[in-house]
Parts: C-alpha cells; sequence; structure tokens
C-alpha cells in the first residue's frame, strides 16, 4: 500500500478582525501559513487538527518540489498510516508568533514599516489556540473530530478541550505536561541568555541592521536538543566515540556527540528566527491551566467533554510520564473520559516522532469512530 502524500503546498489567509491577545495587546492584521492533507466530508465531521511543537513549523508531512525532506510528522500523517489521510482530513497551521510564513517577530509591522522584531507581543497557548478557532471558522469546520499535538502541541490539544469543548471530540495530548518544571524554565532560561548575549542581538533588532544572533541561537538548540535526547539514545548512538582514532588535546570538537550537537546547531541557526525561539520559550514557561484555579488542575478540566487520550514515553526526561499521569489523574478526579499510554521508547522526549508500533496502534485505535 502507498503510505505516500507525495508533493504538498502551503496555503496562506488573512483572518479578519484580528485578534485580542492574553497580554493586553491586538494584532490586528492576522496571517496564517497552513497545510492540508486529505479532503474534507460533506459534513465537515473528519477534519483533524495537528498542532507543532516549539521549533515545529505547518510542513507537518508529504514533500515540496525540489525538497528531499518529509514534513516533520510525515511518519504518521498519510494514506493508511496511524493518521489516515484516506479517511481524514488534517490541517496544520504555523502558528502566530513562527517565522515560516504566519505572522510573528521576523515579519513587516505595516504601522511602521519595520520587522516587528521585539515589538512583536507575547503570545500565550491560548491565543494560538483562538487563532485556530479562527482558521477552522476559515475552513468551515465548526468541530474537530480530533486535535493532536505533541510537546508543546500536546498543551496545545489540551487548551482545546478547555476552550473550546463543544468543537472538539477527541483531544491526543502526547509527550506534554501540565506546567513546566523549575528545571524546564532554567533551560530556557540559559536558551534566551545565549541568544541575548550574542553581539549580534541588537536587543531583538537584528534584522533592521542586516545580522543574525547565529552564535547564540546555535548554543540555544544544543541545549535545546540534549533535552530531547534520553541517555540511552545517546549512549547507543554516540557512546564515547572519536570522531578520529586518537585524542588531539584541544577544544574543537572530538567526540561524536559534540560533532552532532554542532551541527544540529548550525542547521537550526541557518533556519529559525532567534526572536520567535525567545517567544516560544516563553509560551512554554507561561503555560499553566490550574493558575486560573488556584493551583487546582481538575477544576481546570471542569469543562472538558472530549475523549481524552494522553501519551508518554519511558525516557522522556524534559517532560516525563510521571507530568502525564499528573494530566490523567486530574481528569480522573474530574470525571473525564481520559485513556494513558506509557510507550517504551529509547528515544527521550523525541520518541513522539517515532513510529513505535505500540504508539502507532494505540493512537490509530483513538482516532477511529
Amino acid at each position: 500500500m502507498d503510505d505516500s502524500l507525495g508533493l504538498v503546498e502551503a496555503s496562506k489567509v488573512t483572518l479578519e478582525g484580528g485578534l485580542d491577545l492574553e497580554c493586553g495587546k491586538k494584532l490586528e492584521i492576522l496571517d496564517l501559513v497552513y497545510e492540508t492533507y486529505g479532503s474534507l466530508n460533506s459534513d465537515a465531521s473528519n477534519a483533524i487538527l495537528i498542532c507543532h511543537a516549539l521549533s515545529g513549523n505547518h510542513h507537518a508531512a508529504g514533500k515540496y518540489k525540489g525538497e528531499k525532506r518529509s514534513g516533520w510528522w510525515d511518519s504518521l500523517i498519510g494514506p493508511n498510516k496511524a493518521i489516515d489521510t484516506n479517511k481524514f482530513f488534517v490541517v496544520c497551521p504555523n502558528n502566530i508568533g513562527g517565522c515560516h510564513g504566519s505572522i510573528g517577530p521576523s515579519s513587516i509591522n505595516v504601522e511602521t514599516g519595520d520587522y516587528f522584531g521585539p515589538d512583536f507581543p507575547i503570545i500565550t497557548v491560548k491565543d494560538w489556540v483562538r487563532s485556530q478557532a479562527m482558521l477552522s471558522d476559515y475552513l468551515g469546520i465548526s468541530k474537530w473530530h480530533a486535535v493532536i499535538g505533541g510537546s508543546l502541541g500536546g498543551m496545545q490539544a489540551l487548551e482545546w478541550s478547555r476552550l473550546f469543548p463543544d468543537r472538539i471530540k477527541k483531544a491526543g495530548v502526547i509527550a506534554a505536561a501540565p506546567r513546566l518544571s523549575a528545571q524546564n524554565i532554567a533551560f530556557n532560561e540559559v536558551a534566551r541568555q545565549a541568544i541575548i548575549n550574542d553581539p549580534d542581538f541588537h536587543e531583538g533588532r537584528y534584522l533592521d541592521k542586516g545580522k543574525s544572533p547565529k552564535q547564540g541561537l546555535k548554543l540555544a538548540r544544543m541545549i535545546g536538543h540534549i533535552t530531547y535526547l534520553s541517555e540511552e539514545a545517546m549512549r547507543s548512538k554516540f557512546g564515547r566515540e572519536l570522531k578520529e582514532e586518537k585524542l588531539n588535546y584541544g577544544f574543537d570538537a572530538e567526540f561524536e556527540i559534540e560533532s552532532y550537537l554542532r551541527y544540529q546547531g548550525d542547521i537550526f541557526s541557518e533556519n529559525f528566527d532567534a526572536n520567535t525561539y525567545l517567544l516560544m520559550t516563553k509560551i512554554l514557561d507561561y503555560f499553566d491551566p490550574a493558575s486560573e484555579f488556584n493551583g487546582s488542575l481538575s477544576n481546570a478540566f471542569k469543562d472538558i467533554e472530549a475523549q481524552i487520550l494522553i501519551v508518554s514515553f519511558s525516557t522522556d526526561w524534559r517532560f516525563a510520564p510521571e507530568r502525564s499521569k499528573e494530566i490523567v489523574n486530574a481528569l480522573i478526579a474530574a470525571k473525564k473520559n481520559v485513556s494513558y499510554l506509557e510507550i517504551d521508547s529509547p528515544h527521550g522526549h523525541d520518541s513522539f516522532l517515532f513510529t513505535n508500533s505500540d504508539y502507532v496502534k494505540g493512537l490509530s485505535s483513538f482516532l477511529k469512530n
């Protein structure tokens, strides 16, 4: 069976009315880039929304003309895959604040004629979900069959079930957490400081000067990448292998893991915007549904009507299984319909991107009916 989506194209829409943000500001213009796969049925009941994580974008599956690399969740989205495009109409937007076509810090502010840069307002997960609801209206989708995401994407799926309980049938919350721990906030702060202290940052106005804080962004990505991999994955993939047969007694990359992290950082710094990275880490830091309910997560879930699937991975130490169980226990306390899968995987936090057989079966089964 052919499981390839083949060539795909992105679409762009300017949503009318703007968006009032949680920070008190308003985005007057709301440009959103998105991709769709499959076909919407006659009653628009087969639509699935995919929410991307921190460094993700709208290109979740398929390939662009002239490019070899597939979308970031191509392993799970397509004909006969877990998210089956023979059955479902799949939508994946690039969230506002991003740097892949939707309005964000690297967009031009029409009021000034300059890049938004650091003047782009702070966004929250709630703001994202509300902008996605506006896209839903534009596409003629009154209720999603499912909203699914991994990591920060899972937080969006959870927020969808809270904010729009009558517009979502199912929510897939994968490798997520109910809020960040102090350790996770600390990792994000170190990454932000790496960017801010790059000499080419220029208080966030680097685009106006034709610069980019690539070294700081590279370091930020290297820090993040360490947290996405498990010790087991690092050990099996790299161990203490040297690039050459002997030590050079210097400070250049000698171990394979050093070379790998530098390479990942270099690639990322060429393709991502530093202000967007700062913004994304703040969005993660601020996510805390229980804060509106005196710290009670179960009360935060009181209006949920959707069927919820929570998935965690055994070696994920960024958002460990214990964090997913906090969500599960709160949903049970709130008497909600919740299922839980803990998948044995060696890939750490990045496990949600891989096709573990139990993971695929669980997700496929959840999406039926």
